[in-house]
Order: C-alpha cells, then structure tokens, then sequence
C-alpha cells in the first residue's frame, strides 16, 4: 500500500467513490461520515494523512484539521471545499492544511495530491523514527544518518564488518564521507579502545610520505633533527585509515605490502624490525580493480571486505534529514530558531545533483541555519561568490524546478518592490488574485516580511 488515508465525508456516495478510487490506486482507505467520528480514529500514533471536506454538520473540516493537528501536529491534512471556499482554503493553508482540491474534483488530480502527502507523512515518521533512535542510542544510527535502503544496507554491512577484524576498502566520491565510516568500522569493533589515525594519502608531498607512514630517526635525512613514531607504529592494536590510497607512489605501495604481509615495520634510518598489529581500512574513488598504477598484490591483500558509500544523488531521501540535521546542529542563540524547510526547499534539495555530496550539503546547510534571509537555493551557491549563481543551479535542476524557481523569485522580487501590497503586485504581474494566493501558498511566500 502506498498509505493510509483517513477519507472524511458525510455525502455517502461521493465518499463511497472516493474510497473505491483510493482502493484502486493501492491506499488504506479508512472512511468516516463526520469530523467526530474520524476523531475516534486519530491518534498520536497514526501513520497516515487526513482528507476532510470542509462543511459538514456538526464539527466541520476546519474544525477538525484544527484539533488533529492539535494531537499530531504534523500531519497533512487535504481539504475538500467547494468553488465558492477557495479563499478559506488558502487562509486554512496558511494554517497548516497541506493542500485543497476544489469540487468537482478530477480522481487522478485527488490521488496524485495524496500520494504527494502520503511520502511527506512517511518521510515524516522516519524522520521521527530517526530522532528517537538518536535520542535513546549511542549506536550506528547515531553517526550514520539516513533512511534510504541504499544506507540501511550500508549500516549492516558496516556492523558485520567492524567485527570480522579484517582489512578493509571503502568506496565512494569525494564528500560522501568515506572517514566518518571508517571512524565507525573503528569504534564498533575490538580495536575501538585503541588509536584511530587517519592520513590523506594525496595530500601529503612525495618526499614525506614514507616518513608519515614508518617514521624515522635523528639524522635519517636533512631536517631529521629527531626521531619520529610514524603513523603504521602509532595505529599499533588499532586502526590506520589510508585515505585516497588510489594515488599512494608505487614505490611505497610495495612497503606497505610487505608491512601488511610479514607485520613489521622499520624506521627511516634505521635498521631494526618494529612489530605492529594493525587494521588497514583503505577509501578511494577509483576502482581499485582496474586502476593500472595500483598494484594488484596490495589490491588483494586489502580487499578482504569493500563497502559502498553511495552519493547523496542516489538516496535522495536522506536529503532533507541530513540538512535539517546540520542545520538544527549549527544554530545558536544569536541565530535564534531554525526556519521551517518548506516542501519547496525540499523539491529544491532533491533537484539538485549534490557534486560535493555530504560535505556540500553540511556547508549549505549551516549557511542556511545562520542566516535568516537565504533560501534553501540560495545557499546552494552564494550570491557573494563572484559568479552568477543561477547558472550553476540551472544546470543540475529539472525544468520544472527552474522555472519553479523563477516565479518564486520574480513574485517575491515583486512583493519587495511594492513593500507588500498585493494590489499593486497583481496589477504588475498581470495576474488574478486567486493565481496569485495559490503560488503565494506554493512557494511559501509570506506577505507580512515584505510589508
């Protein structure tokens, strides 16, 4: 079932075949005849979304949106009115109704806006799942945030992992955050008590990485004024993270062959053998495979296990949550509370391709969270880049969320123009006052901040 629908209509054949509808297009449908009766129903656990018409003896629809939102205050609620209530349809969405269908209503218009808030009731309760998970657990949910089955199999793969005591290689793009799973692999089995040492295998010179890796001693070279722990005998009982090992020198890879083959080490400049007893968790962008300058002996001895860290383009549903996530982590006091992310800015976050992944998303994320007046596409690329900022969000947006975009721009642009009066935005626009309430409602768009 795509979910559940409690279907409120005191008209018994319009609700009859509203609820056949919903059955055929795989909703469980729940039908009541009055706003008191369907009360019996809601419930701080239920998992699905309210269809309500609005006049109904006794209790009506607004009524009954304002106290099931008074038990769940989350929950979608779609109201069903006639022509002539369009303009108490906006003010109740203004309220918090998730949406309104005027009568006579087109079937496929009613299940396409349900189906809609059916997935933001979901995401919703998994959000909710989420945080309680976080709140009461010190555990794998608590560092690895998201609910795409993509990461829920990561997250399994993961734990059977850490505890194997094995060497390991994790794939994904740059940003996708390769380190806080090894960090994890780390902390989640036997060797968690001791040092986690992280090297970036790029970025570090040529002519030092050798030294980084197996330290050396006084005078091994110029600038050798003392001895140093390199960082294989620092990981010792613990784990060492090679980071973008796929640009490792050839030569050191035969070196770190051997240390991983015979477990001893020596010191530049000297001869002694050191032993060590390590994890080796390795990450790379490249397929290791068929990377020609990677040696294959190493590529074996490394891949006793490989995890796959999908980019944020491929589970768009962890979007929202990693970014409110960030976002509720970066506010302060002098910041005040984190604005609420509209269903816009979440098209907006799912439009977009993410190149940076995870550590693009953080960034944009505290943007958002600290300044008051940038929009979830605004933080995307900076105005103060020193570029035009629309073209590169053009280019990874659908055309729909383009030209979304636009309008929203062009009426708030217009609304800033005439200090908030409407008379003068529609006469500008050329637009009916009902088209301009309703877009107003779509992009989220509050009068009152331009008055």
């Amino acid at each position: 079932m795509k979910g559940t629908v409690l279907l409120v209509d005191d008209e018994a054949m319009i609700r009859q075949s509203t609820e056949q509808w919903l059955k055929m297009a795989q909703f469980e449908v729940i039908s009541r005849d009055s706003a008191e009766q369907a009360m019996t129903v809601l419930n701080e656990d239920f998992p699905g979304i309210l269809v309500t018409d609005v006049k109904m003896p006794g209790m009506d629809g607004l009524q009954l949106m304002t106290q099931a939102r008074t038990m769940i205050p989350e929950l979608p609620v779609i109201l069903v009115t006639g022509h002539g209530d369009v303009d108490m349809a906006i003010h109740a969405m203004r309220s918090g109704a998730y949406d309104f269908i005027e009568k006579p209503f087109v079937p496929e218009r009613l299940v396409e806006t349900i189906d809609r808030a059916c997935e933001k009731r979901r995401l919703m309760l998994e959000n909710l799942r989420l945080q309680q998970n976080i709140a009461s657990q010190s555990g794998i949910d608590n560092r690895i945030i998201g609910i795409s089955p993509s990461i829920q199999r990561l997250k399994r793969d993961l734990l059977k992992a850490a505890v194997q005591d094995t060497n390991v290689i994790i794939y994904g793009e740059t940003g996708c955050g390769k380190e806080l799973v090894a960090q994890c692999l780390h902390e989640f089995s036997s060797r968690g008590v001791h040092n986690f040492v992280p090297i970036n295998c790029s970025a570090i010179p040529e002519a030092l990485i050798e030294s980084e890796l197996f330290g050396h001693e006084a005078g091994a070279f110029t600038g050798a004024a003392k001895k140093r722990i390199g960082k294989f005998e620092h990981a010792n009982n613990g784990t060492l993270f090679l980071d973008e090992i796929e640009s490792m020198p050839a030569h050191l890879q035969v070196k770190i062959l051997r240390a991983l083959q015979d477990g001893v080490i020596e010191r530049l400049g000297c001869n002694n053998q050191i032993q060590v007893n390590l994890r080796i968790i390795a990450a790379s962008k490249a397929d290791l495979r068929t990377e020609e300058s990677f040696r294959q002996d190493l590529f074996y001895r490394l891949n006793v296990t490989s995890l796959y860290l999908p980019p944020l383009r491929e589970r768009q549903e962890d979007i929202p949550l990693l970014f409110e996530h960030y976002a509720r982590k970066a506010v302060t006091k002098d910041s005040g509370a984190l604005r609420r992310i509209t269903d816009h800015d979440i098209d907006n976050m799912q439009q977009y391709s993410w190149p940076g992944n995870v550590r693009e998303l953080k960034n944009a994320a505290i943007r958002y969270a600290l300044d008051g007046e940038l929009s979830v596409a605004d933080t995307l690329f900076p105005k103060d880049a020193g570029f035009d900022a629309e073209q590169p969000v053009a280019s990874s947006l659908s055309l729909a969320a383009q030209v979304a975009n636009f309008e929203r721009d062009v009426i708030c642009r217009t609304l800033k123009q005439h200090q908030g009066n409407i008379k003068a935005v529609m006469d500008q626009l050329d637009l009916p006052r009902r088209t301009l309430n309703q877009k107003m409602v779509k992009y989220d768009i509050n009068r009152n901040e331009f008055l």
